[in-house]
């Protein structure tokens, strides 16, 4: 497997938000909110940013 670990992270959040469902818009999810902004920044990243490990560890990603 030729995956990036931001690749591997990018995946894992993607499919945690799938996992939750639709977001519900008449109340606030704490949780999709803060997967959605790691996302956000996950993208705004290159390859070897710092960030991306952090991710990695904060979702459990290998």
């Amino acid at each position: 497997m030729s995956d990036t670990l931001k690749e591997r992270v990018r995946a894992k959040l993607v499919r945690q938000l799938a996992e939750d469902g639709a977001l519900d818009f008449e109340q606030d999810d704490p949780r999709q909110i803060a997967i959605e902004a790691d996302l956000d920044a996950l993208d705004s990243v290159a390859d070897d940013d710092p960030l991306v490990e952090e991710l990695a560890v904060r979702y459990l990603v290998f």
